[in-house]
């Protein structure tokens, strides 16, 4: 190894002891006080350390990987149907991620914090905005997959109703909020039927009947298994100022063909609306983005309404690093949008997926997109 001579402190070759010589330089006394300053000095490093790798309660969102719903995931399109004819399509329908550092799956240390800190790309968070307290990594991984499952459902649903072809939905209660106008009336395991006489085939016959009674009494019909049963509810308003039932519903689906969806290691519901729109490049001829690079994100209702989701700010990071020129984002996070759009990125808002194919088809016709909506700070 080669090292340095110092001026000062070096030994003269003159005086260096010979290797036989019985006379070797002594080392300066030390007292305790010395040798307790450095124990208790590694002891202090030590505990540092040992601290610095417990886990705090943060999470932090990074970009995580995208994924083209009109592609492949490994060996396997991401979209395939059967039992009608489709077209497969070019371009790029990007469903965006955020990787989650912290929590009950995996934990954040305070050196992840602190880089994370100094990094604009990344976000942090207490970790009870995100997981309730309690939560388990198991629990976690488990509501991602239901939401998953669910958004893939909804969003075969949603792309059906935009092309007008038919389907069976059913919409059976799994509960009752609390409070509830319907306590007493309804029960977890009915089925809706009717609505003021009123067929419901979809959610959205509910809240056009409750709107338009604007809080007066309706009646419900419901299946309860298998018997007919007729009940009078007046709704009440809930914090979105909507009138409700105070039921929670779960959807049952019938397709007249089959959709298949292949996404592994990808859980939660944000992903609905760009799986919408795979399905409906796929069933449609010619190519939606007509080549073009798009992503986006949005959770998807079986009709067609797009929700918020989180991490905006890192999807859009991540979707402008893999290449897309424009973002189709829910205009719910508009808020979390302006003033963290990357260079080179169009992101236009959009509220329904009939919103998002039609900025989507003016792109890939080629016509002027600059007119469509987008999120401003009014």
């Amino acid at each position: 190894m080669l090292t340095s001579p110092s001026p000062e402190g070096s030994l003269d070759p003159r005086q260096t002891p010979d290797a036989d010589s019985t006379s070797v330089p002594t080392s300066p006394p030390r007292d305790g006080r010395y040798m307790i300053m450095v124990i208790s000095g590694l002891v202090a490093l030590g505990l540092g350390i040992g601290a610095a790798a417990l886990p705090v309660p943060y999470v932090i969102e990074s970009a995580g990987p995208t994924f083209n719903t009109l592609g492949k995931d490994g060996d396997k399109p991401v979209i395939s149907i059967s039992g009608r004819e489709s077209f497969p399509a070019n371009g790029n329908l990007d469903l965006t991620t955020v990787v989650m550092t912290g929590g009950p799956k995996t934990p954040a240390t305070i050196f992840d914090v602190f880089r994370a800190w100094v990094d604009p790309s990344k976000a942090i968070y207490p970790e009870e905005l995100i997981y309730p307290k309690g939560t388990t990594a198991e629990q976690t991984v488990q509501q991602g997959e239901i939401a998953m499952e669910t958004s893939q459902e909804n969003a075969v649903a949603a792309a059906l109703r935009e092309l007008e072809i038919p389907f069976e939905q059913r919409l059976n209660v799994a509960g009752l909020s609390d409070p509830s106008p319907s306590a007493g009336k309804i029960q977890e395991g009915d089925r809706l039927v009717s609505i003021n006489g009123k067929a419901i085939t979809s959610m959205s016959v509910v809240q056009a009947e409750l709107a338009a009674g604007a809080g007066s009494p309706v009646v419900v019909g419901l299946d309860r298994k298998g018997m007919a049963v007729s009940e009078t509810i007046t709704p009440t308003r809930n914090q979105a100022d909507r009138y409700v039932l105070g039921v929670l519903l779960a959807s049952d689906f019938t397709f007249p063909f089959d959709v298949s969806i292949s996404l592994d290691n990808v859980g939660g519901p944000s992903a609905g609306l760009m799986f919408a729109l795979g399905i409906v490049d796929n069933l449609t001829p010619g190519d939606l983005t007509g080549g073009k690079h798009v992503a986006g994100t949005g959770t998807i209702t079986a009709d067609g309404a797009v929700g918020p989701i989180g991490g905006i700010a890192q999807k859009m990071i991540g979707a402008r690093q893999k290449g897309a020129t424009m973002f189709l984002a829910p205009a719910s996070n508009c808020a979390d949008v302006v003033g963290h759009v990357p260079d080179g990125l169009q992101v236009v808002k959009v509220e329904t997926l009939a919103d998002a194919t039609s900025a989507v088809e003016r792109l890939g016709a080629g016509q002027d997109t600059g007119s469509l909506p987008t999120c401003t700070n009014n």
